[in-house]
């Protein structure tokens, strides 16, 4: 994996989060209660807290949604099976695309997989399997963030994590608990993905790479430049910007009424995002409001 320490992220000031939004205050007041063992002792929220190999039986938090109640026994078994802690044939990236894909359609599972992927990050010292599950938070935090209800705690939970003394065994905690911030900060605002479809294999690649990467939409003016520098070192005009007025003035956008007023179609602009993180501007465009809407967003986003 490489290094964090790229010169790319920003700084963080680090703010000491409140006692009050601490997942054990949260988790007495919304666990299941589970038990384990041939008298049935009840696990301590502690415990529950607490990296394990074993599966759930039941959902950690309180629901009456039956559909939750399954899918979060389900979600944790693919949890393990990502972090390798469970034996698994299927390919990682189609694990955490699963992960993804359930968690963007049901809002109702969304604060039981976060709580899932903090219980499994704490503790827990297998340091491969760490990474893993700090990973795939960063993941699903670029599709969809936790409920309000939750958000806050989720917010202390990631805070803790962003000093470097978290950093252990060659595994960069604080690199990604700061990523995490950042995307949560930004899905409080967003939302989850746009569009009717569903998350793909490509778009799941994408995310785990821009840990390390920075995409060029989620980037200020001076880390877009930083980030061309080598692939265009003569340009002193972001490349982004440039290639994406190139084809709004191509498909006569300067004629078009309401050029960046009109959103393009939202699943053809996500399309169009891959390509453009990959250095790429795909042939056969014939909408010019899909990179209207590009230029645009990206003008704010690097002007921000």
């Amino acid at each position: 994996m490489p290094s964090a320490s790229c010169g790319i992220f920003p700084e963080f000031s680090l703010r000491k989060p409140s006692s009050e939004t601490d997942i054990e205050n949260w988790a007495s007041k919304h666990f299941n209660k589970h038990t384990q063992g041939l008298f049935r002792r009840k696990v301590s929220i502690a415990n529950m807290l607490a990296w394990s190999s074993e599966p759930i039986k039941k959902p950690m938090i309180v629901t009456t949604d039956r559909t939750v109640k399954k899918e979060a026994v389900d979600i944790f078994k693919l949890i393990q099976m990502y972090m390798g802690d469970r034996r698994s044939k299927a390919d990682p990236f189609s694990v955490a695309l699963e992960v993804v894909v359930r968690g963007w359609s049901n809002q109702g599972l969304r604060d039981e997989l976060y709580i899932q992927l903090c219980r499994q990050t704490t503790e827990n010292f297998r340091y491969d399997s760490l990474e893993r599950g700090w990973e795939l938070m960063a993941i699903c935090l670029a599709f969809f963030p936790p409920t309000p209800r939750f958000h806050a705690y989720l917010e202390g939970y990631i805070c803790r994590h962003m000093d470097p003394l978290n950093d252990t065994k060659g595994v960069a905690i604080s690199s990604y608990a700061k990523y995490c911030y950042r995307k949560l900060t930004k899905g409080a605002l967003t939302g989850a993905k746009k569009g009717l479809q569903k998350p793909c294999l490509e778009e799941i690649n994408h995310a785990r790479n821009a840990i390390f990467h920075p995409s060029m939409f989620s980037s200020s003016l001076e880390e877009v430049m930083a980030l061309q520098k080598e692939r265009y070192p003569d340009r002193q005009l972001p490349w982004v910007q440039t290639r994406l007025s190139e084809e709004v003035l191509g498909l006569n956008g300067d004629q078009t009424e309401g050029i960046f007023r009109v959103p393009g179609d939202i699943d053809e602009v996500n399309a169009l995002k891959l390509q453009v993180d990959q250095w790429k501007i795909p042939t056969g465009l014939e909408d010019p409001h899909i990179p209207g809407a590009h230029k645009l967003f990206h003008l704010q986003k690097s002007c921000s």
